[in-house]
């Protein structure tokens, strides 16, 4: 707990109006203005001045920063409900606690989400970039066909938050539901979502018209979905990922793509961002967006609001409610 009522807390990123307002007159704040992200000096000086440090998704705080940290350093609040972007592992032999911010964003991920397992079988976004070009000669019969979603299969990859409220939207229009989980759902909560399991990622890949990845990032899933799980997917079938870029190799994603091993694929997230691998660029089955499912003032203001929260029962020497625990479920 800092010496005093007012902790001194480093945010990395220029947060909405609101909540920067908010933490002016709660706390003795200093928020990174510029418009980029955070340097390595400006993170090092950081830990080592600051009682709280506010990171988020575009911010590196790894052993080596935390071995920097004086001994005012915290609590890690982080803006965000991943954490892969953290070295658990090093904050907790630091002593540091380490927060985030679950739930505000499940709803406006899920309609991102929704939106791209739309887009893609029916190709919305090629279809927009012809009109934008100037190149559309008009309607016929045979022109921009894509796939009905009704009566197809989508495999949901991680039955979270955001992979329950994916699955909510999914069942009205009429997709069969099956996901995989590190854990099986109760078959009551599997009845209520009227969902199906598949005892292996393998299966469910197998099994996908669609394939929704809704998983966390960590040792365990990365490049999980790589050349062999594609191998096993019907040719028709899509991705969509609004997780983290780094859960697909995209080496392999992209082959299959250009080669037509699989239909499309609809990504709001990519292994370095914000460099996209140009070869994305030139393939008309792909949806690209600026990792923006969670974009939205509602979420970004709940964001805030969370950190503050966290921050706040910390600074009173609670428990702070959105403590970390290390897995998935």
């Amino acid at each position: 707990m800092p010496d005093k009522a007012r902790p001194k807390v480093y945010v990395t990123r220029e947060l909405t109006d609101p909540v920067m307002q908010r933490m002016a007159e709660l706390f003795d704040v200093t928020i990174n203005l510029t418009g980029q992200a955070a340097t390595g000096q400006d993170l090092i000086a950081a830990v080592q001045g600051y009682d709280v440090i506010v990171p988020t998704i575009t911010d590196r705080i790894d052993a080596d920063l935390i071995a920097h940290a004086g001994d005012g350093l915290k609590l890690i609040a982080n803006f965000g409900a991943g954490v892969d972007h953290i070295d658990l592992d090093a904050a907790k032999a630091k002593g540091l606690l380490v927060t985030n911010t679950p739930g505000v964003l499940t709803e406006d991920t899920a309609d991102m989400a929704m939106a791209m397992i739309l887009a893609v079988p029916r190709r919305f976004a090629e279809g927009e970039q012809i009109v934008r070009a100037g190149k559309w000669t008009g309607w016929k019969p045979g022109d921009m066909l894509g796939h009905r979603i009704g009566g197809k299969t989508l495999g949901i990859f991680g039955m979270g938050r955001i992979g329950r409220a994916i699955a909510a939207r999914a069942r009205p229009f009429g997709l069969n539901l099956v996901y995989h989980n590190r854990h099986r759902l109760p078959e009551a909560v599997e009845a209520e979502l009227g969902v199906t399991w598949a005892d292996s990622i393998e299966a469910l890949a197998a099994a996908s018209d669609i394939f929704s990845i809704n998983c966390p990032h960590n040792a365990a899933t990365h490049h999980i979905v790589n050349a062999a799980l594609i191998e096993r997917m019907k040719p028709t079938a899509a991705i969509i990922n609004t997780a983290r870029g780094e859960i697909i190799d995209e080496e392999a994603l992209i082959a299959a793509l250009q080669s037509g091993r699989i239909a499309g694929a609809g990504l709001d997230v990519y292994h370095n961002e914000p460099h996209v691998d140009p070869r994305f660029f030139t393939l008309p089955n792909v949806v690209l967006l600026p990792h923006m499912g969670s974009a939205t003032y509602e979420g970004r203001d709940a964001m805030g609001e969370k950190v503050i929260t966290n921050i706040r029962a910390w600074v009173d020497g609670h428990r702070p409610p959105d403590m970390v625990i290390i897995g998935w479920d």
